[in-house]
């Protein structure tokens, strides 16, 4: 069922009935969804993709972005945490890049797309059992696109930006929603999705980065849209040592 935004914010203010609505629809979606981690396998292998984010006007407004930063900054290397299948990686100019994803099959499809390319590496990324204390995983630059609103749980959201900020050497780039408001409290949310007060909690976690950088969606999310558009907007990080301590927006 599909309501509009005026309904659900009636829904969302009504004493009593807003809040049992949204917890009695989460509790319902969190039994019958299979985790992130099976959901992105089960998509791949049953044939699905990376989805609108990594095609069409989307997928060239991030690349536009991320080139630009890439040769403005003299980004050398770039670790992608959630490369999916190599879709948007296609219009990505990065000098070197090492691509992890929890899908074998989207690894298969990614390395299937650039099996000839010397520049680029993939390896499975499982968060549970990633370790690397002896930094051999580190790059200029690391990505998080179109990743952290589809970790519906509290520890993997939490592990992939651990791991995002203690792999990069200079950079952070996320491309994600950044307010848990924009959670509906009723069934329009795919299961899929769980948006989070992003910056809010890299702030709290991460004092030692600073925001150099928001770019705006070019296409923001409108209900019915002709064309694809996305509640994601580009936060770009940098460490503070880089910055001399000061914040740049």
């Amino acid at each position: 069922m599909i309501i509009g935004t005026t309904m659900r914010n009636k829904i969302r203010n009504t004493p009593l009935l807003g809040p049992t609505i949204t917890s009695s629809v989460r509790a319902a979606r969190r039994n019958l969804f299979p985790g992130s981690l099976n959901y992105w396998e089960h998509r791949y292998s049953s044939g699905g993709d990376s989805g609108a984010g990594s095609q069409d006007a989307l997928a060239r407004f991030k690349a536009e972005v991320l080139n630009s930063f890439i040769a403005e900054n003299d980004v050398t290397s770039v670790i992608e945490f959630g490369c999916g299948d190599g879709r948007q990686l296609e219009l990505a100019e990065y000098p070197r890049y090492l691509g992890l994803d929890v899908s074998p099959t989207g690894l298969d499809l990614a390395h299937a797309r650039f099996s000839d390319d010397r520049t680029k590496s993939f390896l499975l990324y499982e968060p549970r059992h990633f370790f690397d204390s002896a930094e051999f995983i580190r790059a200029d630059l690391t990505l998080s696109l179109d990743v952290i609103y589809h970790l519906i749980e509290d520890e993997i959201y939490e592990l992939h930006l651990s791991h995002l900020f203690a792999a990069s050497t200079r950079f952070v780039a996320l491309y994600t929603s950044d307010d848990s408001e924009l959670n509906a409290p009723t069934g329009h949310s795919a299961p899929h999705v769980r948006h989070r007060p992003v910056t809010h909690d890299v702030a709290r976690r991460f004092p030692h980065w600073r925001l150099r950088k928001k770019t705006r969606n070019r296409y923001p999310y409108t209900e019915n849209a002709q064309v694809a558009t996305s509640f994601a907007d580009f936060f770009i990080y940098e460490h503070a040592r880089r910055t001399g301590d000061q914040s740049t927006h």
